[in-house]
């Protein structure tokens, strides 16, 4: 996975599915941008509602909650529509919204053109990985898939 065994120890504690699917790490640790921000071709800024008028960015418009849809609409504002499955579509680019049981956003994955999906792990690094390997207690599940033309 990297060399860095007790890195690899914390995330795979803190998502089991990890060691069970194939992934690797992709990125240093950074603190500039979040898996949102990621998800949406970001790495400079992080995405967030809570707090918008001070270091986050939020778009603007859209609901100022943590839910899933307030998600999907800021998604949509780049062009992503809601979309049916998770697998790869020439033509296409993929967002995967995590979320818990009560709605809440907790999570986002971009699909990369290989069908594997890559990930910024909250101020940690990035990941490529599979989508079943984020699943669990910390980001629940996927909650919702948006797609775009590739432009």
């Amino acid at each position: 996975m990297d060399t860095d065994g007790k890195l690899e120890i914390f995330r795979e504690n803190k998502f089991p599915n990890l060691s069970l699917t194939e992934y690797s790490v992709t990125s240093k640790q950074s603190e500039l941008y979040n898996c949102f921000a990621w998800a949406a071709g970001e790495d400079n800024r992080w995405w967030s509602p809570i707090d918008p008028e001070n270091i986050n960015y939020w778009v603007e418009g859209v609901a100022v909650e943590l839910t899933i849809s307030a998600f999907v609409q800021a998604y949509q504002t780049l062009g992503y529509e809601v979309c049916d499955n998770s697998e790869l579509e020439p033509g296409f680019k993929k967002i995967a919204i995590y979320g818990d049981s009560d709605g809440e956003a907790t999570h986002a994955a971009r699909q990369l053109p290989n069908g594997k999906w890559t990930s910024k792990l909250g101020r940690w690094q990035d990941i490529e990985h599979e989508l079943e390997g984020l699943i669990g207690e910390m980001y629940g599940d996927v909650k919702q898939i948006l797609k775009r033309p590739i432009r």
